[in-house]
C-alpha cells in the first residue's frame, strides 16, 4: 500500500467504487444475514453450477455459520428483490487476508456487471476490517472467469493446484479434474484501485511469428508463445461446452495447460492478465 493512501482513504474509495458498480449493474448489494436469504443463496449457487437434486455447492447452514462467525456473505438483488448473485468469503486467521469460497451470478445476466459489483463490495468489506488481500481459486481453462479475475479485477496468479477439489458434481465440472489457479488480489494496490473504477489496463493477445511458438495445443495451433517480453498461454474459448461435446479433447487440454503452467510458474513467471481471446500474459516475476 502506498504511504500516501492510508487505509481509511482506500476504504472510502472502495465503498464509493462498490456503490457505483452496483448502480451500474442495476442491483442492490448487501451483506446477507437471514436464514431465508441463505437458503436463496444456496439455491442460486446450485443453479449456477448445474448441480443435481440433493447436491449443494455450499449448504445454507454453512453460510449461516460463516455469517455468524463475522465473515462475509454478500447478496446482489435486482430492482424486484430477486437474488441474482452472491458470494461468500472467510477471514484467514492471524493474517490480513480474506479467502473467497464461492461467487456466482445467475445465468443470462453475466454481462451486466453483477459479479464485478459483488467483488467490489467484498473489497470494501475487507478494507473496512483492515484486510488488505483476498485469495481464491478458479479453473484456468475457463477463460471468461480468468479474464474477469486477472484483467477486470487486477488479481494475479503464480500457483497451480492439481485436482484441488478431487472429483466434482454437476454438469459444469463433470468428467474433468479440478485443477485450479490461486488468484491473489491485493485490495490496496494501485492496479486494484484503478480496476475498481473501471480503469483496467487493456490486455490484447500476442503478435508472434512462427519462431516465437514454443508449444502447440491439442488443436495443433500455438498454445505457448514468447512475445513482447512475456510468455503467452492460450486456453479454449469455451471449455464447459467442450467437456460436454468431447470429454477426451477437454482432458487433453487439461493436461496440456497443467504442464505449461507448472513449468512457467516454476521458472518464476506470474499470470497478470488475460485477453478477450483467451491468452494469459505470463510475465517474469517482479514485472507488471
Amino acid at each position: 500500500m502506498s504511504p500516501h493512501r492510508p487505509l481509511a482513504a482506500l476504504t472510502d474509495q472502495a465503498q464509493q467504487a462498490a456503490r457505483v458498480a452496483a448502480e451500474s449493474a442495476g442491483v442492490r448489494v448487501s451483506d446477507e444475514a437471514s436464514l431465508a436469504g441463505f437458503l436463496e443463496v444456496e439455491q442460486l449457487f446450485n443453479t449456477v453450477w448445474l448441480l443435481p437434486p440433493g447436491e449443494s455447492a455450499i449448504p445454507s447452514e454453512l453460510l449461516r455459520s460463516i455469517s455468524h462467525a463475522g465473515c462475509n456473505v454478500t447478496a446482489a438483488r435486482d430492482q424486484t428483490g430477486r437474488l441474482v448473485g452472491a458470494a461468500a468469503a472467510i477471514v484467514s486467521p492471524k493474517s490480513a487476508s480474506m479467502y473467497s469460497l464461492i461467487a456466482g451470478v445467475l445465468p443470462g445476466i453475466s454481462d451486466r456487471g453483477v459479479g464485478f459489483a459483488l467483488k467490489q463490495h467484498q473489497r470494501a468489506w475487507g478494507l473496512a476490517r483492515d484486510l488488505t488481500e483476498m485469495t481464491w481459486t478458479f479453473d484456468p481453462l475457463v477463460s471468461r472467469n480468468a479474464r474477469f479475475n486477472l484483467t477486470k479485477l487486477g488479481a494475479s496468479a503464480s500457483e497451480y493446484a492439481v485436482d484441488f477439489y478431487g472429483p466434482m458434481q454437476g454438469e459444469m465440472n463433470a468428467n474433468d479434474e479440478s485443477d485450479r489457479l490461486v488468484a491473489v488480489w491485493p485490495l490496496t494496490s494501485t492496479q486494484s484501485t484503478a480496476c475498481s473504477e473501471n480503469h483496467q489496463a487493456p490486455i490484447d493477445g500476442p503478435s508472434y511469428s512462427p519462431s516465437d511458438v514454443l508449444r502447440v495445443g491439442p488443436d495443433d495451433d500455438p498454445v505457448l508463445v514468447m512475445a513482447a517480453g512475456a510468455l503467452w498461454c492460450r486456453v479454449p474459448t469455451d471449455i464447459v461446452a467442450l467437456r460436454a461435446q468431447n470429454p477426451q479433447l477437454a482432458a487433453e487440454w487439461r493436461r496440456s495447460i497443467r504442464s505449461i503452467f507448472t513449468d512457467v510458474f516454476a521458472s518464476g513467471h506470474i499470470a497478470r492478465g488475460v485477453s478477450r481471446d483467451g491468452w494469459y500474459r505470463l510475465a517474469p516475476g517482479g514485472t507488471a
